[in-house]
C-alpha cells in the first residue's frame, strides 16, 4: 500500500433528508428484515460520497502526515474518537503505526507511535474492558501482531498488557491485513489475508487465546470476488452489524498488480454473495482499496462511517490517498 498525499480535502454540508430517507427503503423485491434488504440499504448508503452529511480527502493529521488505512472507533473515555494508521517515513524508508484523536471525524490530533516496520492496524474495544490493536508486521515472514490495552490511558502511553505474534500458518509467503471479528483478554477473532502459493492475496480467519492459535481459509469469500471477475489479489475487509446481519465491505483487484483495478465490494456471509459497489467521488476517482466500516454517533445522530484508500492509478491528484466520509442516519433509525 503506497502512501497517500496529506493535503487536507474538503468538507460537506449535511445532505437532504429526503435522500437519507430514500435510501432507507426496501430494496425491490427483497422481504424487509432480510440480508438482501440489509445490503441494498446499506450499499445506497455508502456508495454516493458526495451525498455524505460529511467527508475529507486526503485524511491527515496534525502533523500533516497521511492517515494511510485509517480504522476508526469511539472512546467512551476520551469522550472522542480514536483512529490507529499507517503512515510513511522516508528517514528510515518504513510504514509506523500511529494513534490519533478527534472530536468531529475531519481533524486529528496525533497521540502516541503504537509500532514501526508495521502497517495495516485495526483496532476494537475488548468485550471485557481495555482495547485490542493488530497490525501487519515487517520483517519477512510478514505475519501479524495483536497486543492489548487495558485502559485508554495505557493506549494512549503505549504500555501493552499483552502480545501475541501470529505464526504464519496458512499455506503462503506471508500474512496480513487483520480485521477484529471480536475481542477480548481471553480470545481475538481475526481475518485476514494470507499470500496464497506466493502469489495472490486470500482471504482467511483466525482465533487465538493469546497463547496458541488457529487458522482456516475462507474460499468461499474469496469465490464470490472471484464469480464477479477478481483476478488479482483479494486483501483487506471490515465487518459491520446491520439491520441484524453482518455485512462486509472486501477489497478486490480485478487485474493481478494492476493497481487502477482495485475494487470495494459489499458481501455477507449468509447467503455468500458479493456485489460491486460503484462509488461515487467529486472527482470521479474509481480505484478503492481497503474499506472499513462502522455505526458512529455524531452530531446527535447515529451515522455509517467509512473509510477506503483511492489509489493514485485511478484517482486524480486532488482525491488520491485516504478517504472518511460518514452519513447520517435518518433520525429513529439504529
Amino acid at each position: 500500500m503506497p502512501s497517500g498525499r496529506s493535503t487536507a480535502g474538503l468538507l460537506a454540508a449535511f445532505a437532504l433528508a429526503a435522500s437519507a430517507v430514500a435510501a432507507c427503503a426496501p430494496a425491490p423485491g427483497a422481504s424487509p428484515g432480510s440480508v438482501e434488504a440489509a445490503r441494498a440499504e446499506l450499499r445506497d448508503l455508502i456508495t454516493d460520497v458526495t451525498a455524505a452529511t460529511a467527508y475529507r480527502y486526503q485524511l491527515a493529521d496534525d502533523q500533516g502526515r497521511s492517515m494511510d488505512t485509517a480504522k476508526i472507533i469511539w472512546m467512551p473515555e476520551a469522550d472522542r474518537f480514536a483512529a490507529v494508521y499507517h503512515i510513511w517515513t522516508e528517514a528510515d524508508q518504513a510504514f509506523h503505526v500511529e494513534l490519533a484523536t478527534s472530536a468531529d471525524l475531519m481533524a486529528w490530533t496525533s497521540v502516541v507511535e503504537l509500532a514501526d516496520k508495521a502497517s495495516q492496524p485495526t483496532i476494537a474495544a475488548a468485550s471485557d474492558g481495555g482495547y485490542v490493536v493488530a497490525w501487519e508486521q515487517e520483517p519477512d515472514p510478514i505475519h501479524i501482531v495483536i497486543e492489548s490495552f487495558a485502559t485508554w490511558d495505557d493506549l494512549r502511553s503505549g504500555a501493552v498488557a499483552r502480545r501475541f505474534d501470529v505464526p504464519v500458518t496458512m499455506p503462503a509467503c506471508g500474512e496480513g491485513t487483520p480485521s477484529i471479528d471480536a475481542a477480548s483478554s481471553t480470545r481475538v477473532d481475526l481475518g485476514f489475508h494470507y499470500h496464497g502459493d506466493c502469489e495472490r492475496d486470500r482471504e482467511a480467519s483466525g482465533t487465538t487465546d493469546w497463547t496458541t492459535w488457529q487458522a482456516v481459509a475462507r474460499p468461499e469469500r474469496d469465490q464470490a470476488l472471484i464469480d464477479l471477475g477478481v483476478a488479482g489479489h483479494i486483501g483487506d475487509r471490515d465487518t459491520i452489524s446491520f439491520r441484524g446481519h453482518d455485512l462486509m465491505l472486501i477489497e478486490g483487484q480485478l487485474t493481478l498488480d494492476d493497481f487502477s483495478t482495485w475494487r470495494t465490494f459489499l458481501y455477507d456471509d449468509e447467503t455468500r454473495t458479493a456485489e460491486l459497489l460503484h462509488v461515487r467521488t467529486h472527482q470521479g476517482s474509481v480505484a478503492f482499496s481497503n474499506p472499513t466500516i462502522g455505526q458512529v454517533r455524531i452530531g446527535g445522530h447515529e451515522a455509517i462511517l467509512v473509510t477506503l484508500f483511492l489509489m493514485g492509478e485511478g484517482a486524480p491528484s486532488s482525491e488520491d490517498g485516504p478517504l472518511l466520509f460518514y452519513r447520517a442516519l435518518p433520525d429513529g433509525t439504529h
